[in-house]
């Protein structure tokens, strides 16, 4: 590994002094005179990409992750030249170029510094590839703090740390341990309550280093491609995250069944085993949406094949779970066995789809078949075939969903774990080496896999699930942490990871609950599903070589808090549904980390195991065995405690006491939270009523909720049911404005509303300024009020 000491000090080049620049739409192009062009342009007011080239011209401009239809357009770019520098001028932030080196400083419009270039741009000349190693270090000032970066199995703020990106299969892997399965080179700077972000698109391995050489320097670099990175203002958290986001790509809304609870194992087989489990969660009664069936369901591992002595008929089964309310999910791996009797081996021959050796044969090698070619998913040509094969699986079978796996790609028996350097991809007609290729590999299959399920899914969503990703995955599937271990550690580490996911564009996130190797105590079991079920994504998955991890291979305490949990869920689905709408029409994250939430209170700073879960629900996990209880912090503002309802006021750490079938989860002052009915699966039951948990608050709060059908995509033509809801709280009175957009009708026609923290008793109730009949005796004994979904103002008076 090259450090940054060897960066800076052998033999380094560094871009020399201006010596002309133009002007052209939204770019500058400045030109030294050692053949080094910066292009800067200006893709909104507080979005500016900056891109160097050595070698005087630039390369065809192509990256994967970069949606096309983000959005750009400024409102202002005023470009001038002083003495010692050209400043650069929008609505939002100041970039002056020094005109001696191309170093660059950017600025708010107070004067503040932003982040400026210490040593700025420089390369170092590469002759064993052919091409340079590429470098940018910039100032970093005291009490600096960086987060994002994705998959990271270490603390949240990342101060201090060096990091590396290569997609890489690290089985059981540890705290601290890097790198992992995804690349999301994002970074998110906060410095004096002001946000910026960095985006460094390269696709190469990847090193970002954060203070950890040098006390004040942070730097990144890449082993080839360009020096092209994004520079995001806030000055909020929120601004520069819902940038990036926007930038690279939001997926559409899952099916609703895809926010339930999924179970997994390596590996249920044969069919009396998959419906013997599918049995028991609904003798039970523990809600569940989904069923995976991992690689033993294959012919000899085959992809696209079924192993008829354990399902001699998939498509009965398929059905016969369907008809319970499970839905069949199975993987697809990208190894293809070498073997001319197997008819994808054969098509993909035929087509000469294979990725090859620089010499010219197909590169091979092992996974779980045995010898194996791989297609080369960045060719469109070979993307559309795959997506292809997906017919029978879908359209015939009857599977609603797709696991793409060992797409690092992972590869068996050699040392690096993966591809050679010298395998060759077209790259979209930009053909290059594994060196550029083998971080969006993942990414390529599963953009292929989501357009094939998606094609013979319809009308109904497709529901793709990817252990590697490279910026911008999140268009097309959603992902997990990988081969976690049934520890407490991981637990902790599994709380982050999907923290800093979330935050760095890629929300559908979540790990598997009770760890992947190795046994968990029914203890950690718990835990686990207390903080899986506050996870985008929620699936229990194992190895299976350790014994069963069903709810049920647990005592009866296990059994009864995994389905309490697993209600909770289902009760909030309306919850997380339009969290996700959130997330893809305004590229909010799922869960807010607490720095994200309020980065101007410096003691959310170092947090890691507190997040906000939506905007209003506050959650911590207990992370320790035997815990009766934990000290956390609660983030300014008032929040009841959920189990008690006891009003707490936040900016302080405290100590919340738990038991073994709870964990510290506290609502916002002012939170109207939409809650369902619990169901076994998603759309088991029909229902009148939607159950509306009103908290107290004096003064204003504003909550939210979207409805659709559930699946389809009928919410694209307006046929969704979006609420408002304004809820002013008095000393004896309680009013709510409700205000609805789109063309949904929901089924229900009443509100349930329970009010919690009501200081007053309820004497009378008016609805669009209308007195209604109110019984003063039934509320007191029931708790709760039955309302018209139809009204405009609901006025609550004491």
């Amino acid at each position: 590994m090259i450090t940054n000491t060897e960066l800076e000090y052998k033999g380094d080049l560094y871009p020399s002094k201006i010596v002309s620049y133009t002007h052209d739409v939204d770019s500058i192009y400045f030109y030294t005179d050692n053949s080094v062009i910066l292009k800067l342009t200006v893709l909104r007011d507080s979005l500016i990409r900056f891109r160097f080239t050595t070698k005087g011209y630039f390369s065809n401009d192509f990256s994967y992750a970069i949606d096309r239809s983000h959005s750009h357009g400024y409102n202002h770019l005023e470009v001038t030249e002083e003495k010692t520098y050209f400043q650069i001028t929008t609505n939002k932030i100041i970039c002056k170029i020094q005109k001696v080196d191309l170093r660059a400083s950017i600025f708010d419009l107070k004067g503040n510094i932003i982040l400026e270039d210490e040593l700025g741009f420089h390369w170092e000349e590469c002759y064993e590839f052919g091409g340079n190693i590429v470098k940018m270090s910039k100032a970093s000032r005291d009490g600096e703090c960086f987060y994002g970066l994705g998959d990271k199995a270490t603390q949240l703020n990342l101060k201090g740390k060096r990091v590396e990106n290569f997609a890489t299969d690290q089985y059981a892997f540890q705290k601290e341990q890097d790198p992992l399965y995804k690349v999301v080179p994002f970074y998110i700077g906060l410095h004096h309550k002001q946000a910026y972000g960095i985006f460094f698109d390269n696709t190469f391995r990847t090193y970002f280093d954060f203070c950890h050489e040098r006390r004040n320097v942070t730097s990144f670099w890449a082993h080839g491609g360009e020096m092209n990175y994004y520079f995001f203002y806030g000055p909020n958290m929120q601004d520069v995250v819902t940038s990036y986001t926007d930038l690279t790509g939001k997926p559409e809304l899952p099916p609703l069944w895809a926010l339930g609870y999924h179970q997994c194992k390596w590996s249920y087989y044969p069919e009396s085993n998959v419906k013997e489990v599918a049995a028991k969660f609904r003798e039970l009664q523990i809600p569940c949406d989904a069923i995976y069936l991992d690689i033993d369901y294959m012919e000899g591992f085959r992809c696209f094949t079924w192993n008829k002595d354990y399902f001699p008929d998939p498509k009965r089964m398929v059905s016969e779970l369907a008809q319970d309310g499970f839905k069949t999910i199975v993987i697809i791996d990208p190894g293809i066995k070498i073997d001319k009797e197997y008819w994808v081996y054969k098509e993909a021959l035929a087509k000469d789809y294979f990725c090859k050796r620089a010499d010219g044969p197909y590169m091979k090698g092992k996974v779980w078949p045995g010898e194996c070619n791989f297609p080369d998913f960045t060719n469109p040509e070979v993307r559309e075939w795959w997506a292809g094969l997906f017919k029978e699986l879908i359209s015939d079978v009857g599977v609603k969903g797709v696991w793409n796996d060992m797409n690092e790609p992972a590869v068996m028996e050699v040392p690096n774990k993966t591809f050679p350097n010298d395998v060759r991809h077209d790259y979209d007609g930009n053909p290059c080496s594994h060196r550029k290729a083998h971080n969006i590999y993942g990414t390529q299959m599963a953009r292929a896999t989501y357009h094939g399920v998606k094609r013979f899914s319809y009308p109904k969503r497709p529901f793709i699930i990817t252990r590697s990703a490279y910026s911008g995955a999140q268009r097309y599937t959603s992902s997990w942490t990988g081969d976690n271990i049934a520890t407490w550690e991981h637990l902790w580490i599994a709380n982050i990871q999907v923290q800093r996911m979330s935050i760095s564009g890629m929300g559908f996130t979540g790990s598997d609950i009770g760890g992947f190797a190795e046994q968990p105590t029914g203890e950690l079991y718990a835990r686990w599903i207390q903080l899986g079920v506050f996870h985008p994504f929620c699936r229990t998955h194992s190895s299976g070589d350790h014994g069963d991890q069903e709810p049920w291979a647990f005592d009866e305490e296990v059994i009864d808090i995994t389905r309490k949990f697993v209600n909770l869920r289902y009760q909030l689905l309306p919850y997380l549904y339009t969290m996700f709408w959130q997330y893809i029409e305004e590229g909010t994250p799922m869960l807010k980390p607490l720095v994200y939430f309020d980065q101007d209170d410096i003691q959310t700073h170092y947090r890691n195991d507190e997040f906000v879960f939506g905007n209003q629900i506050l959650v911590c996990p207990i992370l320790e065995p035997n815990a009766q209880g934990r000290r956390m912090y609660i983030p300014r503002g008032e929040w009841y405690n959920f189990w008690t309802n006891c009003l707490v006021k936040g900016g302080k750490e405290m100590w919340v006491d738990t038991k073994f079938d709870e964990i510290p989860v506290f609502i916002k002052a002012g939170a109207i939270i939409p809650k369902y009915p619990v169901q076994q699966y998603v759309g088991e039951k029909e229902f009148d009523e939607l159950t509306l948990d009103i908290y107290y608050k004096e003064g204003k709060e504003k909550s939210v909720v979207y409805e659709d059908g559930q699946d389809g995509y009928d919410y694209k033509k307006g046929r969704f049911s979006f609420l408002s809801f304004q809820m002013t709280g008095k000393e004896k009175e309680v009013n709510i404005q409700l205000h609805k957009e789109g063309k949904f009708d929901t089924n229900y026609t009443k509100f349930k509303i329970n009010f919690i923290g009501l200081p007053f008793d309820i004497k009378m109730i008016e609805i669009d300024n209308e007195e209604i009949v109110f019984d003063a005796k039934s509320y007191k004994e029931n708790q709760y009020l039955i309302v018209p979904k139809d009204f405009n103002v609901l006025h609550i008076i004491g």
